[in-house]
């Protein structure tokens, strides 16, 4: 290899192209039409944006016309502001509660990126302040739900919310420490990780379940959903067939999830255990779960019998008879949903245009060394590189000018078992409690920009991309054996191609 720095880099470009091609060519992709962006500057295709700095997520995709852009503003204001008790005389933005763990999905998603895990010794009380990024899943042994994927605690459901409206109790407080663990890489490097542990303390109705599962998770960055979701399923299916044909202990796993819009069984893509397949679900889920705002497809506030206070709280909606006189809980009446299907199919627009940001540098020579080891380490299997949009299953929540795009998230959007130190024990539909999706990688590298750190993983545990590779086992442990014996050299070219995405 030459030592002209000028041929060196186009060697390593020549290098990266040539592995970009065989990834492709695995996923039965036509090389030439990846030839136009090669190194994948272009994450979102048509629709990617050239931003950095506190703004960088919060772009719609380039290409949305003027009307898209006014419902993506209109769609922002609902995700954005916060959300009040009920009654209000802001009758738009009411029904807050009466549980709850934050006033605006903005809370979780800051300038909508990755949410902070509080400080370990940290104990989230009450009211949410910046903690409430972190959630904590709940559930118990058996029978799952069909529509829910899990069988909830009974007094404190499937989430517990640390924050309630005036007259209705917390469900409690989430108390976090941090345990200590020692390593080091094969050139002598001394590491440390820190690996969190929960505690449920004051609670407000009783004790939970002795067998209870606990699953803390941490609020993803919200860009690139939209084409998320206009992946073909096809793709995702055919993810799961090659690595199962492969050699080697990778055997991602799709999981198969209840959508509440399309009324059927599909492919889950979204969430830390891929719970959820469509951004419709997400959006209305979460209003429902988070804030205790109701929808017409998610019309119940998430009170337990058990919970008196929280049932009789009022509600943010007027008073409806169901078509036949009853609704589905036999009730006569029952409240209109707090947030209109139109303002809710807003929120639902801006979530699926927010657009990824282009990479930065794709070509120095550092970050395509990086990106050589990237695929070497086979990181590669999981964090898929790319793939070519179809037309999105909502075309009413989307835009049509999702489908057609070369798009690169970096993830086979598949479960894999990732080892007992990571494993929070908790199944959700089809996943087991080792079992967690790949997250996407694009955006990782402006975390600290648009949020002042680089928490990763789950629950936040990791500090950086290299502490979040030192997690990794179960299907990973060879490709995170091979990072701790390379050179600090080559460790440095690993997180710069990472954080280039």
């Amino acid at each position: 290899m030459s030592s002209h720095p000028k041929a060196r880099r186009m060697t390593l470009a020549m290098g990266a192209v040539a592995i970009g091609a065989a990834v492709l060519a695995l996923h039965g992709q036509a090389t030439a039409e990846a030839d136009a962006d090669p190194l994948g500057e272009k994450t979102g295709g048509k629709g990617t944006v050239f931003a950095t700095g506190r703004q960088a997520f919060s772009f719609p995709l380039a290409h949305l016309d003027d009307k898209e852009h006014t419902r993506f503003a209109i769609g922002n204001s609902f995700f954005k502001r916060n959300w009040v008790e009920a009654p209000a005389s802001t009758t738009a933005r009411d029904g807050l509660g009466p549980h709850f763990i934050a006033r605006s999905c903005g809370a979780c998603h800051d300038m909508d990126g990755r949410g902070e895990p509080p400080d370990w010794r940290k104990t989230i009380g009450p009211e949410p302040d910046n903690t409430v990024a972190l959630l904590i899943r709940l559930s118990v042994p058996g029978a799952a739900d069909l529509h829910a994927g899990v069988r909830p605690e009974p007094v404190y459901g499937d989430q517990f919310n640390n924050a309630a409206v005036q007259g209705v109790k917390p469900e409690g407080h989430v108390e976090i420490r941090s345990k200590p663990i020692h390593g080091r890489f094969a050139d002598g490097t001394r590491y440390t990780l820190h690996k969190p542990e929960y505690r449920l303390t004051q609670l407000g109705y009783g004790p939970m379940a002795k067998d209870v599962m606990i699953s803390p998770r941490i609020a993803p960055q919200v860009i690139g959903l939209g084409l998320i979701e206009a992946i073909p399923e096809s793709e995702i299916l055919a993810n799961a067939r090659e690595q199962a044909a492969m050699p080697g202990p990778i055997k991602g796993q799709p999981n198969r999830v209840w959508d509440a819009f399309a009324q059927k069984e599909v492919v889950g893509r979204f969430g830390w255990k891929a719970n959820t397949g469509t951004v419709a679900h997400q959006s209305a889920g979460a209003f429902n779960g988070d804030m205790g705002i109701t929808t017409s497809v998610f019309w119940r506030e998430a009170c337990t019998e058990a919970q008196k206070d929280c049932l009789a709280a009022p509600h943010g909606g007027g008073r409806r008879t169901g078509r036949d006189g009853l609704m589905p809980s036999g009730q006569a009446t029952a409240t209109e949903p707090e947030i209109d299907d139109e303002t809710l199919g807003h929120v639902i627009f801006y979530t699926a245009t927010l657009a990824p940001p282009a990479r930065r540098k794709p070509d120095d020579p550092q970050v395509l060394r990086g990106q050589a080891l990237f695929h070497q380490a086979q990181c590669a299997v999981c964090h898929r590189p790319s793939y070519t949009t179809g037309d999105p299953p909502f075309p009413q929540f989307s835009t049509g000018k999702v489908a057609g795009q070369r798009i690169w998230p970096y993830s086979d959007f598949l479960l894999h078992d990732m080892g007992q130190d990571l494993a929070d024990g908790r199944p959700d539909f089809q996943a087991n409690g080792r079992q967690w999706k790949t997250p996407p990688l694009w955006g990782i590298g402006l975390f600290r920009d648009v949020n002042g750190h680089q928490r990763l993983l789950h629950d936040g545990r990791a500090n950086g991309v290299l502490e979040a590779v030192l997690w990794h086992g179960g299907e990973a442990q060879s490709s995170r054996d091979m990072v701790r014996r390379m050179s600090r050299q080559d460790r440095e070219a690993l997180v710069k191609f990472v954080e280039s995405l």
